[in-house]
């Protein structure tokens, strides 16, 4: 093995993969290039053949079964026993659920969002707070409140949720010395907290551009995306929501508060992917982008808390703006026409890809240097060049996985974890190779700018930074 690909870690136990979409499938590779584990030691847990050839392409144990709340822990529990590791890159299928069991087991953990079981994100009976992410959280958090210690279980830990955490404590330490600000690296919560206060952040987009494009157009009533699209369509159809300001003046007129938990995120009356906000990105520049809910948008928010005698004296606004691939924005487009109801064929972008890339990243604003975005700019033909299986977004995805999983490998016992708790030099450092240019840009742009020319809109303009979106 060259210096290029490094064994960071030797795992003797059992891997048990749930899932095998296009992550499970785009981390594999990874997995055997930087830890070393033989074939047999692994098992995937699947729902049907997708992926089929790159299990056998590795030599995989492939196990087709539909895990429900009724057989999961039949099916789980003879493959689980002290020190195993469960990744969780499946769709429909309990994170809590899973969390319990491998804590009753003495098994590691690691998924890129909380899933409910079928349903879950669509049941109409539910209140709409109930099935927002903030009620998820709110539900896996209650482990951590009440259960120090223990197996490693780190919850949302893909791209985003999970990567941009780093990039935006990289990017604050950034902005603090580009203001000729002597600061030490924060060491706790509060810390952070204090920091973000201090550069006067007063909001932060999770912007993210896709610019990959393929030679086979999408077709009528077929959902084309460059990551699962059943993961897509459901976090869209789940409520809008955001972590919720100090600095916000204007309630939004569907905007709802939670009547339990943190209180950090608020969330609208309608689907996410029905909403717009406007964003930036260096190569982009400035684009509306889809107001999908995230788990980073709530835990964020709710780190980067500050509290006074009771009372929250400071906090960020906090939310997604996502302009996936062209195709994926037609079939969005599509979905609501339909009224929601998904197309009745799906379609994932890989080896068609012939052009674009994935910018994903953070930006900050409220600082007097101006609003900052530093993250991953990501092209398809670097992407291929470094990991089979891949394209651009996946790619980004599958690197935070992987330096996930050798964190909670080389800390087993620290219950469970959320991706603002772990060190971000150590991720960091281990997904950088994989996420092409890495870099903070700065720009004089705002939500307001070029407004108001074909119709008055009657902005405040004394704070740009507020929450503004768009209704599709």
């Amino acid at each position: 093995m060259s210096n290029a690909n490094p064994i960071y870690f030797k795992f003797t136990q059992k891997l048990v993969i749930i899932g095998f979409g296009s992550i499970a499938q785009s981390v594999l590779p990874l997995i055997f290039r930087h830890i070393q584990i033989e074939p047999q030691q692994i098992t995937i847990i699947t729902v049907n053949n997708q992926g089929l050839n790159v299990a056998q392409e590795y030599g995989i144990n492939f196990q087709l079964e539909t895990l429900t709340a009724q057989n999961y822990q039949a099916v789980l529990s003879p493959l689980l026993s002290q020190g195993d590791f469960v990744l969780n890159l499946s769709v429909s299928v309990s994170s809590l659920d899973l969390i319990k069991l491998c804590r009753q087991q003495g098994a590691l953990y690691l998924d890129t969002c909380i899933e409910p079981w079928e349903g879950g994100y669509t049941d109409a009976e539910l209140d709409p707070s109930l099935r927002s992410n903030y009620a998820l959280r709110e539900r896996v958090m209650e482990i951590k409140h009440h259960n120090s210690g223990g197996p490693t279980a780190v919850i949302t830990h893909g791209a985003n949720p999970g990567l941009v955490s780093y990039f935006l404590k990289a990017a604050l330490l950034n902005i603090a010395k580009d203001n000729g600000e002597v600061v030490s690296e924060p060491l706790s919560q509060s810390g952070w907290a204090k920091l973000s206060e201090q550069l006067h952040i007063k909001a932060i987009h999770i912007a993210e551009y896709d610019s990959q494009t393929s030679t086979i157009p999408k077709s009528s009533d077929e959902f084309v995306n460059t990551w699962s699209v059943d993961g897509f369509i459901s976090e869209g159809l789940q409520p809008a929501e955001l972590g919720w300001g100090t600095h916000e003046r204007h309630w939004p007129a569907d905007g709802h508060q939670h009547t339990f938990g943190s209180k950090s995120a608020i969330y609208l009356s309608c689907p996410g992917a029905a909403v717009r906000v406007r964003t930036w990105a260096p190569i982009s520049g400035s684009f509306h982008g889809f107001l999908i809910t995230h788990g980073e948008t709530i835990s964020i928010a709710d780190y980067y808390t500050i509290q006074e005698n009771g009372k929250v004296h400071y906090r960020p606004t906090v939310h997604y703006a996502y302009h996936p691939c062209q195709d994926a924005v037609l079939s969005i487009n599509e979905l609501a026409g339909h009224e929601w109801q998904p197309q009745k064929s799906k379609r994932l972008l890989m080896q068609e890809i012939t052009d674009g890339a994935d910018e994903l990243g953070v930006l900050l604003m409220g600082n007097t240097k101006g609003a900052y975005w530093y993250g991953s700019i990501l092209s398809i033909t670097e992407a291929r060049k470094l990991a089979p299986h891949n394209n651009a977004t996946s790619l980004q995805v599958s690197a935070s996985v992987l330096a996930g999983m050798l964190w909670a490998l080389e800390h087993p016992d620290e219950g469970l974890v959320e991706p603002e708790d772990i060190d971000h030099t150590f991720i960091l450092n281990i997904a950088r190779p994989y996420l092409g240019e890495v870099a903070g840009y700065y720009t004089d742009w705002t939500p307001i700018n070029d407004r108001e020319k074909l119709f008055s809109e009657k902005l405040d303009r004394t704070d740009p930074w507020q929450f503004i979106n768009i209704r599709v």
